[in-house]
C-alpha cells in the first residue's frame, strides 16, 4: 500500500464530501472537534497541508498552531478551501515523499470526523484507515508497556 495514494483518496474522498455543501451544512458543529463547525475543520485540513509544506509543524501540533490555520482562512468559503487544498496536493505529495507520510493521520481522521458531523458514512474500509489503525496501535502498545501492571 502506497501512503501517498492513500492521502490523495483520502482527500478526494473529503472534496467530495464537502464540494456542494450548503452555507447550513458549513457552519454544523463537528461532535469529534466541538469547538469547529464543518467549514472550520476543513480550514484546518488545508492549513495543516499549507503550514507542513511551508515547514511550520510543531511537533505537538497544539491549539494555538491549528486556531492560526481556521483563523487565517475565516473568511473563505468551501470552495476557496477547496481550491487551495487542491494547490497543495502536489507540494504535500512532494513533502511527503521526501520525508514522511505523518500528513495521512490527519486527512484519515479528519475525513471521519466530517462524516460523524455530516451523518455520511464511507472511507472506513480504506488502506489509508488501516495505516493509521496500525500506526496507533503500535504506539498503544508502547504506551501500555510503560505502565505498571496493576
Amino acid at each position: 500500500m502506497d501512503e501517498i495514494v492513500e492521502w490523495a483518496r483520502a482527500q478526494e474522498r473529503v472534496i467530495e464530501l464537502v464540494t456542494d455543501l450548503s452555507a447550513e451544512r458549513a457552519a454544523l458543529r463537528v461532535p469529534a472537534c466541538p469547538d469547529w463547525t464543518v467549514r472550520d475543520l476543513l480550514s484546518h485540513m488545508v492549513g495543516l497541508g499549507a503550514d507542513v509544506v511551508a515547514g511550520d509543524e510543531p511537533d505537538d501540533h497544539n491549539e494555538a498552531w491549528t486556531a492560526r490555520q481556521v483563523a487565517a482562512r475565516k473568511a473563505h468559503d468551501v470552495k476557496a478551501l477547496v481550491a487551495e487544498w487542491q494547490d497543495l496536493t502536489r507540494p504535500l505529495q512532494d513533502w511527503m515523499r521526501a520525508r514522511n507520510t505523518r500528513p495521512l493521520g490527519d486527512v484519515i481522521i479528519h475525513e471521519q470526523d466530517l462524516r460523524g458531523a455530516l451523518g455520511v458514512s464511507g472511507g472506513q474500509d480504506s488502506g489509508g484507515v488501516a495505516a493509521i489503525r496500525d500506526r496507533f496501535t503500535g504506539r498503544f502498545a508502547v504506551a501500555l508497556g510503560r505502565r505498571a501492571p496493576i
